[in-house]
């Protein structure tokens, strides 16, 4: 079992910048693929970027597509999220995640998310 920490996140204006970051402890980083969600108020959750399996590529909702990197330092265990040109409708808790090869996204683990607020 993999445990996770989120932090970065906060209250910030329509075209700032945040970056969010994720620290995982207790496996073997490199046992997991690695990825962030995100839930705004009355909403379903949703997927917002994460890395392949084995790290070789990446992947993005197309609503952040351009503006947000999703990124990794194994040396740290830590995955990070450079949230750019930031927009109201990026209001959200942001969850990292973290599967085994084996299982669904959903079946992960997940941490206890941050939240982040742009205003307009």
């Amino acid at each position: 079992q993999v445990q996770l920490v989120e932090s970065g996140g906060g209250l910030v204006q329509a075209g700032d910048s945040l970056r969010l970051s994720c620290v995982a402890s207790g496996r073997t980083f490199s046992s997991y693929a690695m990825g962030w969600f995100r839930q705004a108020p009355g909403k379903e959750r949703e997927f917002v970027a994460a890395f392949s399996w084995g790290a070789d590529s990446t992947n993005y909702a197309d609503s952040v597509k351009g503006r947000f990197t999703i990124s990794r330092d194994s040396a740290k265990n830590t995955v990070y999220l450079q949230m750019n040109s930031l927009r109201p409708e990026d209001t959200a808790v942001y969850y990292c995640v973290a599967r085994t090869k084996s299982v669904i996204w959903a079946a992960g683990s997940w941490g206890q998310g941050t939240q982040v607020t742009v205003s307009s």
